[in-house]
């Protein structure tokens, strides 16, 4: 029995294409915890920033969490697509768990949420922020080293979720 739910995408594939934003938590089977070896993270980040970029992305937020990983994607233009940026991501990744450490691996699927108008994304980014502090591993967002940004200064993000 698995014990995280894991969500079939049931939104169109436009859904995921422009300039739209998607939250997406993905985890490691069987709750392991890569995220917690500085090198797994940094390598990871810079993968994310490669698939981000290469499919006109940006990450207004991400969070590696010891057993999974909370990225917020932001199309950049009308030819952005953030499903490619995730599969992409999850595809390198994935080949590095086989490579390097075959004892980790990604759980099949992924749950996603696309950010609606009207919907808080301060309220999104905020969560995603506030994480490491309810899993009680830092007092203050800022303290935990596997949260940033790419294509943002996370300060400004947080100071003024307004500038997406």
């Amino acid at each position: 029995m698995r014990d995280v739910r894991e969500k079939k995408h049931r939104l169109p594939r436009a859904a995921y294409q422009g300039r739209v934003i998607v939250s997406i938590t993905a985890r490691i089977e069987a709750r392991r915890t890569p995220f917690v070896e500085e090198a797994i993270v940094l390598d990871f980040i810079g993968k994310l920033s490669d698939a981000a970029t290469k499919n006109h992305c940006r990450v207004p937020i991400y969070c590696f969490m010891p057993d999974h990983a909370h990225l917020l994607f932001q199309g950049t233009d009308d030819s952005a697509d953030v499903s490619l940026a995730m599969v992409a991501f999850k595809q390198k990744t994935g080949y590095w768990f086989g490579q390097h450490r075959s004892e980790f691996c990604w759980q099949k699927d992924f749950h996603d949420h696309v950010i609606r108008g009207g919907e808080d994304l301060g309220a999104h980014i905020r969560y995603i922020a506030g994480n490491p502090v309810r899993w009680d591993l830092v007092k203050d967002w800022r303290e935990y080293r596997y949260t940033g940004a790419i294509g943002f200064d996370l300060n400004e993000i947080m100071a003024d979720t307004t500038t997406l």
